[in-house]
């Protein structure tokens, strides 16, 4: 068990790097198209050399994984489809042209079909050599090699890859080549699935590859953090998922199942829960900030009813009560009620019996809002010509997201008084 871990935690990383890197280029159906290409690459090779040298296979993977690139930008250019088409009609059919030599020439090509479309590395531990004298499954050295390399690889080519990866035209213009920059990250990506075909399989791959890219990039938006978030993922990928393949079928009565397909499950699970719980980009962080935002109008309503209240009162007037301002609210009652307890507890409002009034410091917000405000209806009135009756909803909105740079080339214009007649506050000093 510790060496299948092991061996899954390294295929797992190793192809976390350059999935990564695919990810933000969002060309990431390309590792499916590369993932699944190589599988002539490495029938023909053997065909060619009648030998299944790892390197004699990596060499003939390395070469179908440039020309699957080539082909998808010679597709897409030439035809009038998107690059997902090109991806999908180039990568099925060289994986349909693999699968033909492998079965048409089954008693020469010493490849089982189902190894390198499902993997098997719950049989890894029984194909060991030596490495400085200790005996270790050749799954693991030979994953663990695709990792060393890729790790240099990206070290050596760090701010090129980085560059390349959000700015093309300005990686070119700063000297740096692109295509050439492209071409070594398809070699990695085809070298690294084919160094993963007995781990995980030529399908399976795609999640390993695909999934922690994804998921770090829910985490992080800099790219060297990105980089450990995907090597961190793949390794819980991998011991979560072979603890799952244990443990999970016995809860409905099978005896076991495949660790690579557990791993996958597992990755996905991982960017659920990155995608719900995610401190920037999960649901929950997206629902507070949307709570936060909702509380934020509520509150800045409240202030805005109140000064517009005093405004046109009279002097003896009885003044709001808090079921008149929540009556005259459009948002729902709880939202009404936090935002009068965050008001009340900023000091911007006190309560005289039921009655609500502002205080100063609430009257000052509140006569910010209410020039915004004005400010907008002049300016959808004077400037866009709309109606007085139909600009109050749009100013309404426009009143809470107005900077203060904003706010300032609103006033250059006639600030004295709105389209219906109501003076606009002047300027807080």
């Amino acid at each position: 068990d510790t060496w299948v871990v092991i061996t899954g935690a390294l295929c797992a990383m190793a192809c976390a790097l350059p999935g990564a890197q695919l990810v933000l280029r969002r060309r990431s159906m390309m590792s499916e198209a590369i993932s699944h290409a190589v599988l002539p690459g490495v029938a023909i090779a053997f065909l060619i050399t009648a030998t299944n040298d790892p390197l004699v296979m990596l060499a003939g993977a390395v070469l179908i994984g440039i020309l699957t690139t080539v082909l998808v930008d010679v597709v897409q250019r030439s035809s009038r489809t998107d690059v997902g088409a090109s991806m999908g009609i180039v990568f099925t059919t060289l994986f349909a042209l693999g699968l033909v030599l492998v079965r048409v020439f089954a008693d020469d090509v010493r490849i089982d079909p189902h190894v390198v479309i499902y993997g098997s590395i719950e049989l890894s531990f029984l194909d060991q050599v030596s490495l400085w004298g200790w005996s270790v499954p050749r799954g693991a050295v030979v994953n663990g090699g695709s990792l060393l390399i890729n790790v240099v690889l990206f070290a050596l080519f760090y701010k090129e890859l980085k560059l390349t990866a959000f700015d093309e035209p300005l990686a070119a213009a700063m000297g740096f080549r692109p295509r050439l920059v492209q071409g070594v990250l398809m070699a990695m990506t085809a070298a690294t699935a084919v160094a993963a075909f007995e781990t995980v399989g030529s399908i399976l791959v795609v999640a390993m590859i695909i999934v922690p890219g994804a998921t770090a990039w829910l985490l992080t938006d800099r790219y060297g953090p990105m980089l450990i978030w995907s090597l961190v993922i793949a390794v819980l990928a991998a011991g979560l998922g072979h603890v799952a393949a244990l443990i999970v079928p016995g809860w409905f009565g099978f005896d076991g199942m495949s660790t690579a397909g557990s791993m996958a499950v597992m990755s996905g699970v991982l960017f659920l829960v990155a995608w719900v719980c995610s401190p920037r980009q999960g649901l929950v962080a997206a629902w507070q900030r949307r709570m936060r935002l909702a509380r934020r109008i509520a509150m800045e309503d409240i202030l805005g009813l109140l000064y517009r209240y005093e405004e046109r009162a009279e002097a003896n007037a009885p003044g709001l009560t808090m079921r008149d301002v929540r009556s005259a609210l459009s948002a729902s009652p709880s939202l009404v009620a936090r935002a009068f307890r965050r008001v009340r507890h900023d000091g911007q409002i006190e309560l005289d019996g039921d009655v609500v009034r502002l205080t100063d410091s609430g009257r000052t917000t509140a006569r910010s809002l209410i020039r915004t405000h004005r400010l907008w209806e002049r300016f959808l009135w004077e400037r866009l010509g709309l109606r007085p009756d139909h600009i109050h909803g749009t100013a309404d909105k426009l009143e809470h997201f107005t900077s203060p740079e904003m706010i300032e080339a609103l006033a250059q214009h006639d600030d004295s008084e709105d389209p219906h007649g109501r003076p606009i506050p002047p300027a807080q000093e």
